[in-house]
């Protein structure tokens, strides 16, 4: 599992799930490059897939730079 820079800090894969969601998922894993650019500021893209319930997996996305983020719901 890998750790990266999101807004100037270290995250995890929960933490940068729980940023998206805004509470914390049951389980997330590792954080991968996703293949787009921010569309508000342009900058890089990450995403990380996460199971905010017992049911359910969503793959979210969040920019690096700014707050944006979406998920695939």
């Amino acid at each position: 599992m890998s750790n990266r820079v999101v807004q100037g800090r270290m995250v995890t894969a929960e933490r940068l799930a729980e940023l998206i969601e805004g509470e914390s998922p049951m389980e997330a894993d590792g954080i991968e490059d996703a293949d787009r650019d921010c569309p508000e500021c342009g900058g890089d893209v990450i995403t990380v897939d996460y199971m905010p319930s017992v049911t359910e997996l969503v793959t979210g996305y969040k920019c690096q730079d700014c707050d944006w983020s979406t998920t695939d719901r």
